[in-house]
């Protein structure tokens, strides 16, 4: 089966909508991986699947604003 190439030029924009305070260590890291630190920040981001794979570990905290 052949893989899925990734279009170099697909990015990814995410927004933060929910507060890390009171949640592990490793959701605020993520955050902070993902270029976000406080509420309604966006970031812009490769769309890659460790990306993806990120903003899927913390649904509730952030949300793709824009992004195929």
């Amino acid at each position: 089966m052949a893989k899925k190439t990734a279009n170099l030029n697909s990015t990814v924009t995410i927004e933060q909508i929910g507060s890390p305070i009171r949640q592990p260590k490793s959701q605020r890291a993520t955050l902070v991986g993902l270029g976000l630190n406080k509420l309604h920040r966006r970031s812009t981001l490769e769309d890659t699947p460790s990306v993806r794979g990120m903003i899927n570990s913390i649904p509730h905290l952030v949300r793709v604003v824009d992004g195929e």
